[in-house]
């Protein structure tokens, strides 16, 4: 079944990068994406996905960035367009740090000199995808790119509070674990997030079954910890 995507949030996709050399004055060599690769979301970009917003950057001349951990505020290099191509494997691209102008820059570089940082990792809007009703995976046929970062650790791509935060702030809704992450965020426990999460906030402050959280604890709990602040829309 295939869909056009209405989703404004950025997702982000890491993996372990691929390096072919990392010189000193700052050139490396990777993938920012490989084809493929189920994630834990039961989603998977295929072959040609990057073809058009490839092509659509290379006619505005535009570059893309090489951000530190997604950081749009910490932008360490740029990727070169006239490498940055799909293959075989998936997304590769030649990349430059500014090692004169970007502190992260000579972090980033020594730590991927000496396989301390190990992740490559794509920010995108997805345009179209597939699904399959029987095997329950989506595949992503059009995506957009939007930077490509370096990582400490690759991570899933919509583990991230920052990605749950955006699809709030544009009118989508989290799904349980998300919710749960951003409470755990805020400085509630596992077993508190999991129980708001799941049974919500009512029941939580209900329930006095010996299995759960006792109001009086909950309401401690609360006061102890920083609000929680979802964004406005």
């Amino acid at each position: 079944m295939k869909r056009k995507d209405q989703s404004l949030a950025v997702k982000y996709r890491s993996f372990d990068y691929d390096v072919k050399a990392v010189s000193d004055d700052g050139l490396f060599s990777g993938y920012g994406s490989v084809f493929g690769v189920i994630d834990s979301y039961n989603e998977v970009v295929a072959p040609g996905a990057f073809l058009e917003s490839i092509a659509d950057l290379k006619s505005k001349s535009r570059a893309l960035p090489v951000l530190w951990q997604h950081r749009t505020g910490e932008p360490i290099g740029s990727w070169s367009m006239d490498t940055l191509k799909e293959d075989a494997k998936g997304l590769f691209g030649d990349g430059e740090l500014w090692l004169a102008d970007a502190p992260y820059a000579r972090i980033a570089m020594r730590g991927m000199k000496s396989r301390s940082i190990t992740g490559l990792s794509i920010g995108y809007y997805v345009r179209e995808s597939t699904f399959d009703e029987k095997t329950r995976i989506r595949t992503l046929t059009k995506l957009d790119l939007v930077e490509i970062s370096i990582v400490t650790v690759p991570a899933n791509d919509e583990a991230r509070t920052d990605t749950i935060k955006s699809k709030l702030a544009h009118g989508g809704l989290p799904s349980l674990p998300e919710f749960e992450l951003l409470l755990r965020e805020a400085g509630f426990s596992k077993t508190q997030s999991a129980v708001i999460a799941n049974r919500g906030l009512q029941h939580l402050l209900r329930s006095e079954s010996a299995g759960d959280l006792a109001e009086a604890e909950l309401v401690e709990a609360i006061k102890s910890r920083p609000a929680l602040t979802l964004p406005s829309f």
